[in-house]
């Protein structure tokens, strides 16, 4: 009798138990009691009356759902406003929404490069990123974290005589080449170099691709970005990615570049082609969002000034946290065992955090991850420092 399709799945879950990378689903309650700082929210929008209420009005007009991918039935005159306002606050030329920051990622990176193409991908780049340099069946080179110095040297391995842009061109059959980061990094919270980051990718006539969806609404001047305050918004060479649910406390994602960089994505994006549009409920939010943090630049601020904080607090109190660039709030801990512990010992006080550990994180480190908002009173902030500090487990 042949084995079961499907028996290796009960090999495969026993070997996740022995390691203890079990994952479960915790489906939180509409009030929880619990402090979160564990979520994306960091500009505390997800529950603001203005956001709340422009999506029950925009599903009220347009239906619960798109009804169509955005080249059928999916794109509404909210899904342009959103388009044109979004371009405009960032500084670039155009934007195009799309579901998830996830399908944004793969969008720029496997209609912007073919095979024979080549990808400088940072060793600590989101996981969406990673997939869309596998599906975009172009010559990946990982390179070390935050490693200007490290993308010269494979681009300069790879450069030939041509048409280049202020240097030599790329070796390969279409001679297209990208260098592609996170602008801000989620397990820790730093930032790439971006502007050596363009430097060396222009040397080589290379373009430069950014996933800002931890630098919007928390980065440059009220929240433009981190692009926007490197100076490279609206750059010809520039292609940001962006998630309409961190800062903006909606869903979806967007690219963000040159118009004929967003009209080549229209006709050549699968992730955008053959994907149901963005639910009108969502970009109503994230657009209702998105002018209320133009109204309120502060709050960009605010998040960056939470973060110090209890990054401040929590060294003070002895213990390894990593000093934040945005929004994002690292702590180490001494196992991945412990990590589970002390994430689960905080949610028993009234504490949500985050927990990273292997494989999630690729130095094999395991911590807490907190996330600031905006809305934090200094209480709470004291609050969550004297929670994480009286669980910590021993190093």
């Amino acid at each position: 009798m042949p084995a079961h399709p499907f028996g290796w799945i009960e090999e495969e879950a026993a070997r996740r138990a022995r390691a203890g990378l079990v994952r479960t689903l915790r489906p939180r309650p509409a009030d929880s009691p619990v402090l979160d700082l564990a979520s994306n929210d960091y500009l505390g929008l997800t529950r603001h009356p203005e956001t709340v209420g422009a999506a029950a009005g925009a599903a009220e007009r347009w239906g619960a759902g798109a009804t169509g991918s955005r080249l059928v039935t999916g794109s509404t005159a909210l899904h342009a406003e959103l388009e044109r306002e979004l371009a405009e606050f960032t500084g670039f030329e155009a934007a195009l929404v799309l579901s998830s920051g996830y399908a944004a990622n793969l969008a720029a990176l496997t209609a912007l490069t073919a095979r024979g193409s080549l990808i400088v991908s940072d060793a600590g780049n989101h996981a969406s990123i990673v997939d869309g340099c596998r599906l975009s069946r172009a010559e990946t080179a990982v390179v070390p974290h935050a490693d200007p110095q490290a993308v010269h040297k494979v681009l300069d391995g790879y450069a030939v005589d041509g048409p280049g842009v202020d240097g030599p061109g790329i070796d390969g059959p279409d001679g297209r080449a990208l260098v592609v980061t996170d602008s801000v990094f989620s397990v820790d919270g730093d930032a790439a170099p971006l502007a050596e980051l363009a430097a060396v990718a222009r040397e080589f006539g290379a373009a430069l691709v950014v996933d800002d969806a931890h630098g919007l609404g928390v980065l440059g001047d009220g929240g433009r970005g981190a692009l926007h305050a490197a100076g490279l918004a609206g750059a010809p060479d520039v292609v940001a990615t962006v998630t309409l649910s961190k800062s903006l406390g909606s869903q979806g994602g967007a690219v963000l570049g040159p118009a004929h960089v967003i009209d080549h994505l229209v006709n050549a994006a699968r992730t955008f082609i053959f994907d149901t549009g963005l639910a009108p409920a969502a970009a109503g939010a994230a657009l209702a969002s998105l002018r209320l943090l133009r109204r309120e630049p502060g709050r960009a601020a605010r998040a960056r000034d939470v973060s110090a904080a209890l990054h401040r607090q929590l060294t003070a109190a002895g213990l390894a946290a990593v000093r934040p660039d945005a929004a994002v709030v690292s702590v180490r801990a001494p196992s991945a065992e412990a990590a589970l512990r002390w994430a689960a010992d905080c949610r028993t006080e009234g504490l949500g955090v985050g927990c990273f550990r292997p494989p999630s994180v690729p130095d094999g480190i395991s911590r807490l991850r907190l996330t600031a908002r905006a809305d934090l009173t200094d209480a709470q902030i004291a609050a969550a420092v004297d929670t994480i500090v009286r669980t910590a487990p021993a190093s």
